[in-house]
């Protein structure tokens, strides 16, 4: 009995830790939005967000540009493109993900990570670019006229034949669809692929990427969408508003999910017994407010023991070698990007609204479309 009241005892003090601890991270969280003014030196349009919200939280604000130093290269980006990882950040949605991004208020209070741009200077230890060169990557704050990353990260030269738009459409979707297919998928000549969501940003990479490993392609996508995801190479196309492919007899080797839109076992009906699901993306802006996308992977994990096939899910590893490989499509005629609409900078928060409705084919680009600023503020 007394073992008993002293495991209680403990149970209970390790709970009140946990919610006393959690309380002041709470109260404590904050971020460095009460400087961005501060200081002196040139200046830079950036788009930020001090508090977690709807679109209405962004704000177009004159910041302290930066300066590369070591390792660093100062890029100015000439176009921008945005991708669902911005507006989970910017909503703080799954809650869960507040743990790392700020639970009370975003830690890092800047948008955008996939950018194409000039190098304008570099840091004493820079090795592989110089001022002039025209590179493309990613780096979170990429929603400026300016961006600042290492050099060993992820950022290459960008091909002369690609517009700065077209390269800046690469990173995050680009990277993904090639990680999934590879890395996930083991894709491979003769494969039958599935694509659900073949339209939007990574699923117009995917189908044209699955091409290069030789697979066979079927797009799942809209009405609107079909005659774009066969010119990008699939070898079928199933519009979704009239056919239902968990009803068709077809089986496929590969189900790339962009969508998240169906049960597993939907999936689990058209794969081959040795097939894989990988989960790429998913989930609408309002769904699932703690754990969101999260739940279906978490679904996968347990189904994986019993059936014969694989559930994934894929987070994706921006590096700078699978950004090159993409660019050597590219330049090669093999692959392209899928632009729908381009946004000027002080319409960041038009170009997320649209995201989120979900209907965006290929990608959304944000354009800097004025000469970003680089006097001192005024005193």
């Amino acid at each position: 009995m007394r073992l008993k009241r002293v495991a209680k005892w403990t149970a209970g003090m390790a709970v009140i830790v946990f919610v006393v601890t959690f309380a002041i991270a709470y109260v404590m969280s904050d971020n460095d939005c009460d400087q961005l003014g501060v200081g002196g030196g040139e200046r830079m349009r950036a788009v930020v967000y001090c508090e977690y919200g709807l679109a209405d939280v962004l704000r177009l604000e004159q910041i302290a540009k930066p300066v590369p130093v070591d390792h660093e290269v100062l890029v100015r980006v000439h176009a921008a493109s945005i991708n669902p990882l911005d507006w989970h950040y910017m909503r703080g949605t799954p809650r869960l993900m507040r743990i790392e991004a700020g639970l009370r208020k975003p830690k890092f209070t800047r948008m955008g990570v996939d950018f194409a741009g000039t190098v304008e200077a570099v840091g004493p230890a820079v090795t592989l670019f110089k001022p002039g060169d025209e590179v493309f990557g990613g780096k979170r704050g990429a929603l400026a006229d300016y961006v600042c990353t290492g050099e060993d990260r992820a950022i290459t030269l960008k091909p002369a034949s690609l517009t700065f738009e077209q390269a800046a459409a690469i990173p995050i979707a680009g990277v993904t669809a090639l990680q999934a297919l590879r890395d996930k998928g083991k894709a491979h000549p003769g494969q039958k692929i599935l694509i659900n969501g073949a339209s939007g940003g990574v699923g117009t990479f995917a189908v044209q990427i699955a091409k290069t490993f030789g697979a066979e392609v079927t797009g799942v996508c809209s009405t609107r969408n079909l005659e774009m995801v066969r010119a990008l190479g699939a070898d079928r196309v199933v519009d979704y508003t009239k056919d239902d492919f968990a009803k068709r007899p077809e089986r496929y080797d590969l189900v790339l999910d962009n969508v998240g839109n169906r049960p597993l076992l939907d999936f689990k009906r058209v794969l081959e017994r040795e097939g894989t699901y990988v989960m790429i993306g998913g989930g609408g802006p309002n769904e699932g407010t703690w754990i969101g996308p999260m739940a279906r992977p978490i679904k996968g994990l347990l189904l994986s023991p019993f059936v014969s096939q694989r559930f994934v899910m894929l987070l994706a590893d921006l590096n700078k070698n699978d950004l090159a490989r993409i660019a050597d499509l590219m330049q090669a005629g093999k692959v392209t990007s899928v632009i729908d609409r381009r946004y000027p900078l002080g319409e960041a928060a038009a170009a997320i609204r649209y995201l989120e409705e979900g209907h965006a084919r290929g990608k959304v680009i944000v354009t800097m479309d004025e000469p970003p600023a680089t006097a001192p503020p005024p005193s």
